[in-house]
């Protein structure tokens, strides 16, 4: 589980400061999949960073792991046992963090050119040292295989499709089985068909491993497989899909 609790971020802009994410409070759930979605610039990218420990909030509590009560995406009284507070570690710390209990996405796959498939996910797990770099090469093939890429481990990035390097990225993310998953715009590169079947293998993993994902995304196409879809507009949460949003028939 993720709790942001009234995370509030700032950007320096010559004297004065620019409020990136205001007072937000948010839960991502374990084998649910959480979907920010507001306008350009409105803050989606930016809490994103803070939830991925990317980035130190001015204020509020990152919280990993540990449990809550039920209830919906936004965060009730902030109480979450066994949970480690990310916004208060040192980056050292934070970045340990990030290695064993997150895993992120990015918009593009950024796959290293001279390696196959499967040394992207192999040397990912080998960076993180301690126990992670004790995967084996038939466990990165049980990912490849669940994330539909059997049989394409020794093929390079530029043997792949748009939506198979992304595939790649997502198993790479997977591969030390993060408590978290945070998802930055994973079809913002990919045509209508390919993005959408992105969306369903993130919705899939995300519900048989149990993940708590935050995913960010402009596109209303792909609302169905988002479980719960909170908005952001000038940094703060509202209710409803505001102007700039792209709500398309499926």
């Amino acid at each position: 589980m993720i709790t942001l609790d009234d995370v509030t971020l700032t950007f320096p802009d010559g004297e004065r400061r620019v409020t990136a994410v205001d007072h937000v409070s948010l839960t991502a759930r374990p084998g649910v999949v959480t979907g920010i979605t507001g306008p350009s610039g409105s803050g989606k990218s930016s809490l994103l960073a803070v939830a991925a420990t990317l980035i130190r909030p001015d204020s509020g509590r990152v919280l990993i792991g540990g449990s809550a009560g039920s209830g919906g995406s936004h965060a009730g009284d902030g109480a979450v046992s066994g949970a480690v507070d990310a916004a208060v570690l040192s980056r050292d710390d934070a970045t340990a963090l990030r290695r064993e209990r997150i895993g992120i996405v990015f918009q593009q796959s950024n796959l290293l050119p001279s390696l196959t498939a499967r040394e992207q996910v192999l040397v990912m797990a080998h960076l993180g040292g301690g126990h992670r770099a004790a995967v084996t090469r038939a466990r990165v093939d049980e990912l490849l295989d669940a994330v539909g890429l059997s049989g394409h481990g020794d093929k390079r990035p530029a043997q792949l499709s748009g939506g198979q390097r992304q595939r790649v990225a997502i198993a790479r993310a997977l591969v030390h089985d993060p408590d978290v998953l945070l998802v930055d715009e994973p079809t913002s590169a990919l045509d209508q068909e390919r993005g959408a079947a992105i969306m369903d293998l993130i919705a899939r993993l995300t519900h048989e491993r149990g993940t708590a994902t935050m995913l960010v995304t402009h596109d209303m196409v792909h609302r169905a497989v988002l479980d719960e879809l909170v908005t952001i507009v000038d940094g703060r949460l509202t209710d409803g899909a505001p102007a700039g949003v792209a709500v398309r028939a499926a």
